[in-house]
């Protein structure tokens, strides 16, 4: 059978030149907007497509996947947190060897509360498969899960390669441990399971890396193990531990927030969405036979057994770096508009870069030249110590500089170690950025506390970093409203707020902590700006203060608040706005309309709404201003 047809209807390949010599990037989009929905009978699904990658002599440098989920065009959004792993199953046409080599590992988020249009964008480098991105090759999606069929995510993937000098010459991969392991079970031991793996190295091979995926499932008892309980991981190469780490990871700094479910909470490795980053583990080693062994922490359940460690490790063999200087940016932060930074920007100060070290020497100094096009540039000396494959984040001194709207801000690194870098095409980066929201220089912060002032705190710093207004923890009062009036000078300033608890100032599985808000009015008493109360570890907002403006021409302002959101029978929804408008709040029990509730003019109101008789489970409440939504929050009816 002629593979070429079904090749046609499964991959798209765009190629643009985005760097001067002879860098270039191309893209392979093997799954462009698919909806994928779970099978409740298997508990998983698999969206098979083809892509036709560069052929085996392309010179590859770098190789990153992106995977997207938004809402599909005719269902509503899917809302579990559910495990989904991106695997490369074959390369070389439908007769190819199978490999099943997992490039990601999609931790799905809590999708109830998003409307049509709403998509999520992320990123993880999976440079160290390019070998079997070669020619046509086979990506599955599985998704996981046991929801019905009337919701669904749409999924697109696509792989940006970087043409290029290879770094290292990979020289193979030894699979080492894929598989869900049974964890505190004692008919079944990981340790039974997890066999130390012993190998012998290619000619030529100076360094073995380690790449693993692994996250925890289940929720046994007496720790909730293994989503709900910290557990230590060590790995040895040849008998010594050369990584030991907690698989623990904190959800409250999430930058897709907030979400339909329990996003807050802290869970073995994962945080529900997130496409997980893996571990690696470089080992620099003489040719031989070499042992890999890895160890979880002792642990027995006593109820409900059904914990698992899902592990995908394997162990790549390279040759020495193939320069001794070579250094590349690996991300512009700040300033930037891509979603996974969002919860450092906007920003009136500071860039924030990171860049990695590609070469055999340790990086020890370096030039930084930065700034945003149009204006002057910058240059900031760094000195350190980056070993191989190491990555440095520095923050950078300076206000960011900026005309109205869209900018470009670039980077470019010189004289690593005071050489010349030996591939210069990716020492420089762009990154888009919209400009400073316009305000007024004197404005009114209300601040109302919830239940645990103690986790909170807020303070507005200008662009020199100097604080000019701070609350902490120990100055407020429970369930208080502070309003005090600030003055501030022109020029650009960041408000923050801070809860170091990581549940925000009103979380819907937590009504006991009560409902926080902090808004900005002006001085007549309008609404100019909400924080987000379900923000986890806080939220920031940056501003140009112009004195004399005032916020006419800016878009109508909203702040809602729906408390308690874990309820028997009653709820209730307070609304704010700087001007009035028809309201329509809709009351939806998996997609079907419960109550309805019409309101001719609106502007600040608390209303009352008794769900006795709705049924016990996840409702959604929603929103319409003026026809729009506006406002989208799940309660659970016990």
């Amino acid at each position: 059978m002629n593979i070429r047809p079904i090749l046609t209807l499964f991959y798209f390949f765009i190629c643009y030149h985005v760097f001067a010599q002879e860098g270039t990037i191309s893209h392979v989009v093997t799954h462009q907007r698919k909806t994928i929905l779970c099978d409740a009978q298997k508990g998983e699904n698999s969206y098979p497509a083809w892509g036709v990658f560069p052929k085996e002599n392309y010179p590859v440098r770098k190789v990153t996947m992106f995977v997207t989920l938004g809402s599909p065009d005719s269902l509503r959004t899917a809302h579990w947190d559910y495990l989904d792993h991106i695997v490369l199953r074959r390369k070389g046409g439908k007769n190819g060897a199978v490999l099943n080599y997992e490039l990601g590992r999609m931790l799905t988020p809590y999708g109830s509360i998003y409307n049509k249009g709403w998509s999520w964008k992320w990123q993880v480098d999976v440079t160290d498969f390019a070998p079997f991105l070669r020619d046509s090759v086979e990506i599955v999606y599985t998704h996981s899960g046991f929801e019905d069929k009337t919701v669904g995510w749409a999924l697109t993937v696509d792989f940006e390669i970087l043409s290029g000098p290879p770094v290292v010459i990979p020289l193979g991969i030894t699979a080492l441990w894929n598989k869900a392991y049974k964890y505190g079970d004692v008919n079944e031991k990981i340790a039974e399971n997890l066999l130390p793996i012993t190998y012998t190295s290619s000619p030529g091979a100076a360094l073995s890396r380690i790449r693993i995926q692994h996250t925890g499932h289940g929720m046994d008892k007496p720790r909730g193990c293994s989503e709900f309980c910290s557990r230590w991981r060590e790995l040895t190469f040849d008998g010594k531990t050369v990584d030991r780490r907690d698989m623990w990871k904190k959800c409250g700094g999430n930058p897709l927030y907030p979400q339909g479910g329990t996003w807050v909470h802290d869970r073995a490795y994962w945080c529900p969405g997130d496409l997980q980053q893996p571990d690696f583990i470089d080992v620099f080693t003489r040719v031989g036979t070499h042992q890999v062994a890895l160890q979880m922490e002792p642990y027995t359940a006593t109820d409900n057994v059904q914990a698992v460690e899902n592990i995908s490790a394997y162990l790549f063999q390279y040759s020495a770096p193939k320069q001794k200087v070579d250094v590349a940016v690996e991300s512009i932060m700040v300033p930037s508009d891509e979603q996974r930074f969002s919860r450092l920007n906007p920003a009136s100060a500071g860039p924030r870069v990171s860049f990695r070290n590609l070469g055999a020497d340790p990086i020890r100094s370096l030039e930084i030249v930065y700034g945003t096009k149009g204006f002057p540039v910058k240059t900031f000396h760094w000195k350190g110590n980056l070993s191989f494959n190491q990555v440095a984040e520095v923050i950078l001194p300076g206000e960011i500089q900026e005309k109205d709207q869209e900018n470009v801000f670039t980077v470019s690194l010189l004289k690593p170690n005071g050489k010349p870098d030996a591939w210069p095409t990716d020492n420089k980066a762009e990154s888009v950025f919209t400009a400073l929201q316009k305000f007024p220089t004197d404005f009114i912060l209300e601040f109302t506390t919830n239940n645990k002032p103690a986790d909170n705190r807020i303070f507005l710093i200008n662009a020199r970093q100097d604080t000019v207004f701070c609350k902490t923890g120990s100055q407020l009062a429970a369930a208080t409203m502070y309003r005090d009036t600030l003055h501030l000078s022109e020029g650009n300033h960041s408000l923050s707020l801070v809860d170091t608890a990581g549940n925000g100032l009103q979380f819907w599985a937590q009504p006991e902590n009560g409902d926080g808000h902090l808004r900005i009015f002006d001085l007549k008493g309008n609404l100019i700006h909400g924080f987000e109360s379900d923000c986890g570890n806080g939220e920031m907002f940056s501003f140009n203060a112009k004195r004399g403006f005032e916020m006419k021409t800016i878009s109508t302002q909203y702040a809602f608040s729906l408390y308690p959101r874990s309820v028997v029978d009653k709820t209730q929804l307070s609304v704010l706005s700087n001007k009035q408008s028809e309201m329509t709040v809709l009351f939806m029990v998996d997609g079907v309309l419960w109550q309805k509730h019409e309101y001719k003019s609106i502007q600040q109101a608390i209303l009352s709404y008794d769900l006795s008789h709705l049924p016990p489970g996840r409702i959604i409440v929603e929103v319409l201003m003026d026809g729009m939504s506006r406002f989208k929050g799940r309660i659970n009816k016990r």
